[in-house]
């Protein structure tokens, strides 16, 4: 089921192909996915799987790797008068 319009705008820029495409054709299909597009299959025009290209997940993230060998000056908070000036786009 389609959640927002912006779902449907997805959907729209992808291609879709019916179930008995998708058995009949399936080695062509996996070579698109396989080069980035993302295809959906459907069952009497109903989106009911989407078939994306499989990423390999990065490192997992490990808290804490990093302490007591980074540190942040005292003054990492403070304002600098010639950068704000410079987002405001005046003279400092």
């Amino acid at each position: 089921m389609l959640t927002s319009g912006l779902d449907l705008a997805k959907l729209m820029c992808v291609r879709t192909v019916n179930i008995h495409e998708a058995k009949s054709q399936l080695s062509r299909i996996l070579a698109a996915v396989e080069k980035g597009e993302e295809i959906v299959v459907a069952r009497a025009g109903r989106p009911v799987a989407k078939l994306v290209p499989f990423r390999e997940e990065g490192p997992k993230p490990e808290p804490g790797k990093w302490r007591g060998t980074v540190s942040i000056h005292e003054e990492f908070d403070e304002e600098d008068e010639r950068v704000t000036a410079a987002f405001e786009g005046r003279q400092a």
